[in-house]
């Protein structure tokens, strides 16, 4: 017959793992919810790394057209004026000019007012086309369609 002291231990270790689990329930639940955020965090962070790198790839073509037009180490610069005159000179609408530079024809009127100025890489693009003449600039026109 068992005794008094040994039937409370055995309800008191039996009342004990049960309020453990209780309590490791709510922690459980916390680290399954943490480690699910983390696997969140990680996959946007490799998103995002490759968005990077995607955009420095971007950026590191556009700095070589910028450098391979400006490779006779002369700074570009960009005037309005001259850009309405150069475009008139070779009889192009602000359209085909956007076209040659890879801008819009929008872009290109509020360049030539000079409400905005463009890009370094639009100003490469203006500078190789400076350097076109009427006939150079159709024939571009025409191989890009």
């Amino acid at each position: 017959m068992p005794n008094i002291a040994s039937v409370l231990r055995d309800e008191i270790l039996r009342l004990a793992r049960k309020e453990n689990r209780n309590q490791n329930a709510a922690t459980k639940k916390a680290a399954a919810q943490h480690r699910r955020d983390i696997a969140a965090l990680k996959r946007q962070v490799a998103l995002l790394q490759r968005s990077v790198s995607q955009l420095q790839r971007r950026s590191s073509r556009g700095e070589a057209s910028v450098a391979a037009a400006a490779a006779d180490g002369s700074k570009l610069r960009f005037v309005a004026k001259g850009l309405r005159s150069h475009r008139a000179r070779l009889g192009l609408s602000a359209g085909e000019f956007g076209k040659l530079v890879g801008a819009s024809a929008n872009s290109v009127y509020a360049w030539e007012t000079g409400k905005t100025m463009p890009r370094r890489e639009q100003v490469a693009k203006i500078a190789a086309v400076r350097q076109m003449g009427k006939r150079d600039a159709a024939r571009k026109l025409e191989s890009g369609r």
